[in-house]
């Protein structure tokens, strides 16, 4: 879909490298720019002890992509970047602000060279306000300052941290979304546009609802345990053998006469204790403790059947390890064969981009890039002398 387009990333970690890789497997030419020494998280492995080649964070976020070297600390590594934008699509970054600013590498500067440049901006809080410039990292920016850490955990418990990338990567989602749709309006009207994403905004917006809910009425429920829940069917119920099963009742009293006869107690049906939402809400912890006495009568399998056979919403409560067997993971195209860096052929599965376009392939372009694999092949592309690329190798402004 975005083959012919050209990207420039100028980024590190995993927030504005996921968003290129996204762009990437769809199709568009990626030129991720790494500082000498390379992306921090190439050493994602080594820092805590393995030799394995293949390091697959950094791969899932950088596959298919062109690696060069450039030491922007200098004037001649700044001006290699300009060049790089001034025929570019698209520049993708997240050096704070000030950095950009006073290298000229901001989105002012290049679009001067390239006015149908989209200018993506990746940011811990965004470029207006006090904490513009301060450093974000999803467990601060997206989880822990959007009121996400707080909200989700059951009240009078202890924050925990946050999995490793899960803000980067749906900060990722909706960076590359911004560029897309600035792409469509480059291409209509010949002007590209500044495109801002930050951690923060992108995680307010996925606690929209409940942050929605805050705005209006200035006041929030908190997160609850499993026998404190308003709507009790929606809860998590284990099997006999030892399987946590997640239900999602639909809205009103529909669920309630299916749910009474997935346990084997029909005789609830009509209890007047339970025929209403009102009803169960006032009494949760003993129609919990009811559907809890159900499930543990069952296998998973069994409930499953049960479940399916009365229309009723579940999904399995899986680890990772359940997952990477789930055939519908394959089957949805969300797990793909990667090409291994070590250029041997092989390949190894890892997680696909968020979104599948039906007849297109759906795999990644190529193996994540050596560090400087490609730093003569695009400078040379530049006009650069071969001279040239010698003196600045010689000098370590690229590598």
């Amino acid at each position: 879909m975005l083959e012919g387009l050209k990207v420039i990333e100028y980024a590190t970690y995993m927030a504005a490298p996921g968003a290129g890789c996204i762009l990437s497997d769809w199709g568009a030419d990626v030129i991720k720019i790494e500082p000498p020494g390379g992306d921090p998280i190439r050493n994602f492995f080594r820092t805590i002890g393995t030799d394995y080649q293949d390091n697959p964070v950094f791969d899932f976020d950088n596959r298919g992509k062109k690696s060069i070297v450039v030491d922007t600390t200098t004037p001649e590594g700044q001006e290699i970047v300009r060049k790089l934008a001034a025929d570019a699509d698209v520049f993708l970054t997240n050096v704070r602000p000030g950095g950009l600013t006073r290298s000229g590498m901001d989105h002012e500067s290049l679009r001067s060279l390239n006015p149908k440049l989209v200018y993506c901006s990746l940011t811990g809080y965004g470029l207006e306000g006090p904490d513009a410039d301060r450093p974000g990292f999803d467990i601060a920016s997206f989880w822990s300052r959007t009121g996400v850490a707080r909200l989700t955990i059951p009240k009078g418990q202890d924050p925990f941290a946050l999995r490793t990338a899960f803000g980067d990567h749906t900060t990722s989602m909706s960076a590359a979304a911004g560029i897309c749709a600035a792409l469509v309006e480059a291409q209509r009207t010949g002007k590209g546009r500044l495109v801002e994403a930050s951690l923060f905004r992108t995680g307010l917006y996925a606690m929209g609802s409940d942050f929605a809910i805050q705005l209006f009425f200035g006041r929030i429920a908190s997160t609850k345990g499993r026998t404190e829940q308003i709507v009790p069917i929606s809860n998590f119920y284990k099997t006999s053998d030892d399987h946590w099963i997640c239900i999602v009742a639909r809205q009103g009293d529909v669920d309630w006469v299916p749910m009474c006869k997935v346990i084997d107690r029909e005789d609830l049906a009509e209890d007047p204790r339970y025929v209403t939402a009102k009803g169960r809400r006032q009494h949760m912890e003993d129609v919990v403790a009811l559907i809890d006495e159900g499930f543990a009568k069952y296998t998973r399998e069994e409930i499953s059947a049960r479940l399916d056979a009365n229309a009723i919403a579940w999904a399995p409560v899986q680890t990772l390890a359940d997952v990477a067997q789930d055939p519908q993971a394959f089957a949805s195209g969300a797990i793909v064969q990667t090409p291994s860096a070590k250029g041997d052929g092989s390949t190894y599965p890892a997680p696909a981009s968020p979104v599948r376009f039906p007849g297109a392939d759906d795999g990644p372009k190529g193996p994540s890039p050596k560090m400087g694999e490609h730093t003569k092949e695009v400078l040379a592309s530049l006009g650069i002398s071969e001279a040239e690329i010698k003196a600045m190798y010689d000098a370590s402004v690229v590598a």
